[in-house]
């Protein structure tokens, strides 16, 4: 009897968790797979995603990685940035009213001419007009009372108990604004001498800004009278208010004027202010956040960023989502180009000339930890751009096209923009100037013959081959270090006559046969030294340790080197091994590669800059080259201004560099955007980080995309309810054949 009241009571949760189920598969028919509400495809919002953490650092003095400034370039609003479309890069005025030209004084502080020698100048002086009737972003750092004081702040302090449970700025009942003044530039660059976090360019901003550098040692004895006492330990530190402190280098005017005293002639202080660091800093909201309690609670800079920019950040929800809304209180002035570069008219970028900016109202940032389903909702419409800051998606996406017809296909049927540049960074093979072999040579016979042998290997390495072969690693083959998009570069339409020739009317390698004839010439015919008669072996120094993909690349090279008959030894190590061993100037042949920090030859150029050898110095010039006619030209062109007179050195000094091919010169790899159909003035560029601004959205396009392109599969569904229903179907012919043996007195044991 009791195994029958056991049979008895199973049977209905049987029955009910088989019927459940079919009800579940019948209502999952009218579900698709948007991650986002139904009703948000068709509001004029941009979608895109990130793969790391949220950003560590929004703080304008401290944010300077890729994962923080897809969001600080969309707040801040330094006093330049980068015109979006124009290429080499220009930079035109953001907050500051106008791009100017600095005042030069020698070291009795009398006025020098515009273009008076680099050397004598002792003080460049920089009056930069701020623009006027710009506001900050709605904030309660801002906001005031009836009697015009600061309500949350100042005469009457916030303490814990009175931020409660507010975890962002807009919990805050009132919020307020005002305009932007030349002060709050003063303050933004007083502040990177802060000890309350690290300040990534204070070191380079006190090398130059009269008076930083001696700042620094000051603030840090105020905050620790400001701090004496209190527990090191706290959250809370106390208001380190630097308008009490005068910098000399920085100082207003008036309200819409900004001076700026640089060390010396230094022309590149121009970029750094298209930067976030030269962002404004108003000190009310500094105060505000130093408040007890912020912290805790997580209101600070870094999570909470204040600025003029036309976007403030609403909502940050901690490595899954942040959103940005536009700022109703952005100037009305920021109008798109109505010029570009030489295609861009073709490809629709100028068809919003002259229209009022930023053309989004919202940008929303999610995260997706894995590549792959990252990818699939891109395809499937959900995110119209995989990254804002990311250039290496779009080559992803064109190495699945270029190895799938089917998937080339798909791209092409739904409209899918891969627009593709060269980026502002290069990579290229070294050969040490310290070896005897590769490097200089210690006479001037050998010198010529070590020449031979690096021209000889520059030949032989094929750089068209190796983009080709390996997709993820493309680019275009460099004639020199110096990469499109910045003065000077004259890449694409000039060539590299040591490597290639003119060949009717097109540009080819070299025969092999020419770099075999060099290397008989530097003694090593056939690949074997005419001294002795043994293999020439050379070694080459890798910076990552050999992985499947990596030993590809590496085999790839031990290739071309054998051409030649020769034997190349690869030295793979980890990075950590590798920079150890370039410090040492240990290596002989070598991989390395450079980003830009800022669009400038100088930037460039310095890596072969003899003074700045990394054996000697720990500088850039990792070959360790030196050849004084380049050391010379290129201390006169770091202070020229870009023109006629930068344009002829820097011929000269790629001149002196292919003849003597310290580098082979390796590729500059391409920066590759990927955007949906609907979004509109897509255009990769490494330096311009305030893109958000630019692009525009048909959300009606976007809506009747993805609808087309996720069309509800329902075979499976189907076929799982008819699974489901024999199922259920067995499960009651079962149950009815229980019922009938149990009314017998029998117990059923058998399977179904």
């Amino acid at each position: 009897m009791a195994n029958s009241l056991s049979l008895r009571a199973s049977r209905p949760d049987l029955g009910a968790r088989l019927g459940m189920a079919l009800v579940l598969a019948i209502g999952l028919v009218g579900c698709n797979n948007n991650p986002y509400p139904a009703d948000e495809a068709g509001t004029n919002t941009l979608f895109a995603g990130f793969q790391e953490r949220s950003p560590h650092h929004l703080d304008p003095t401290a944010s300077y990685s890729n994962d923080e400034t897809k969001i600080s370039y969309q707040v801040y609003e330094p006093l330049y940035g980068y015109h979006y479309l124009k290429r080499p890069y220009t930079l035109i005025p953001r907050a500051a009213a106008e791009v100017v030209q600095p005042k030069y004084f020698d070291a009795a502080g009398k006025p020098l001419p515009s273009d008076a020698p680099g050397e004598q100048i002792a003080l460049s002086v920089y009056d930069i007009p701020i623009r006027k009737g710009v506001k900050f972003a709605p904030h309660p750092a801002f906001a005031r009372d009836e009697q015009g004081r600061l309500r949350y702040h100042t005469d009457h302090a916030l303490g814990a108990t009175d931020i409660g449970d507010k975890r962002a700025p807009g919990d805050f009942k009132h919020q307020g604004t005002r305009e932007l003044v030349a002060d709050d530039f003063v303050y933004a660059i007083k502040r990177h001498a802060t000890p309350r976090i690290q300040a990534p360019i204070y070191s380079v901003f006190s090398a130059y800004v009269e008076g930083l550098k001696e700042y620094g040692p000051f603030i840090k004895e105020q905050d620790a009278k400001l701090r004496a006492g209190l527990d090191p330990a706290s959250q809370d530190k106390p208001f380190l208010d630097f308008r009490q402190w005068p910098l000399a280098g920085a100082t207003a005017l008036d309200d819409h004027t900004l001076r700026i005293k640089v060390k010396g002639k230094y022309p590149q202080w121009n970029y750094w202010m298209a930067m976030t660091f030269m962002a404004p800093v108003p000190w009310e909201a500094d105060a505000f956040y130093s408040q007890p309690g912020m912290a805790q609670a997580g209101l600070s800079f870094d999570r909470w960023p204040v600025g003029t920019g036309p976007y403030m950040q609403v909502e940050a929800i901690r490595d899954r989502r942040h959103v940005l809304v536009r700022n109703p209180e952005y100037r009305k002035d920021d109008l798109y180009p109505c010029e570009g570069a030489p295609g861009d008219q073709e490809k629709g970028l100028l068809a919003d000339c002259g229209k009022p900016m930023p053309f989004v109202d919202r940008i929303v940032f999610t995260r997706e930890k894995e590549k792959v389903p990252f990818k699939a909702k891109f395809m499937q419409g959900y995110f119209d751009v995989p990254e804002i800051e990311r250039p290496d998606w779009g080559v992803e996406f064109q190495a699945d096209l270029d190895d799938s017809e089917s998937v080339r296909k798909l791209f092409a049927e739904r409209g899918i923009q891969l627009p593709r540049v060269s980026d502002v960074s290069n990579w290229y093979l070294g050969f040490n100037w310290l070896d005897p072999v590769v490097g200089k040579g210690d006479t001037p016979e050998q010198a010529a013959k070590n020449r031979k042998l690096r021209q000889a290997l520059a030949i032989a390495i094929d750089w068209e081959e190796y983009v080709r072969v390996f997709p993820n690693k493309s680019g275009e083959p460099a004639h020199g270090p110096l990469p499109a998009g910045l003065f000077g570069s004259r890449h694409g339409t000039d060539f590299n006559p040591i490597t290639h020739q003119l060949v009717d009317g097109v540009v080819q390698r070299r025969p092999i046969e020419e770099a075999r004839k060099l290397l008989a010439e530097a003694g090593y015919a056939d690949g074997r030294d005419e001294k002795n008669g043994r293999p020439l072996v050379l070694s080459y120094d890798y910076q990552r340790t050999p992985t499947p993909e990596i030993k590809a690349e590496l085999d790839w090279m031990v290739k071309q080197f054998a051409k030649l008959g020769i034997t190349l030894e690869i030295r793979a190590t980890d990075y950590n091994q590798f920079q150890e061993k370039m410090r040492k100037g240990k290596q002989q042949i070598f991989w390395w590669g450079w980003f830009a920090d800022y669009p400038d030859a100088e930037n460039f150029l310095f890596m072969l800059y003899g003074p700045n050898a990394k054996a000697k110095v720990d500088g850039e010039n990792a070959a360790n080259y030196s050849n004084p006619e380049y050391d010379k030209r290129y201390e006169q062109l770091r202070f020229l201004e870009d023109g006629p007179q930068k344009q002829k050195l820097i011929d000269e000094m790629f001149a002196i560099l292919r003849e003597d091919s310290p580098w082979a010169w390796g590729f500059f790899p391409f920066a590759q955007g990927a955007f949906q159909p609907w979004l509109h003035n897509g255009k990769p560029g490494v330096m311009v980080r305030d893109m958000a601004r630019y692009y525009r959205i048909d959300p009606k396009q976007r809506v009747e995309l993805q609808s087309q392109w996720n069309h509800p599969q329902w075979w499976p569904l189907v076929l799982m309810a008819a699974v489901l229903a024999l199922l259920v179907g067995i499960g009651l012919r079962i149950h009815r054949r229980r019922e009938r043996s149990t009314a017998r007195g029998e117990v059923v044991t058998g399977n179904i």
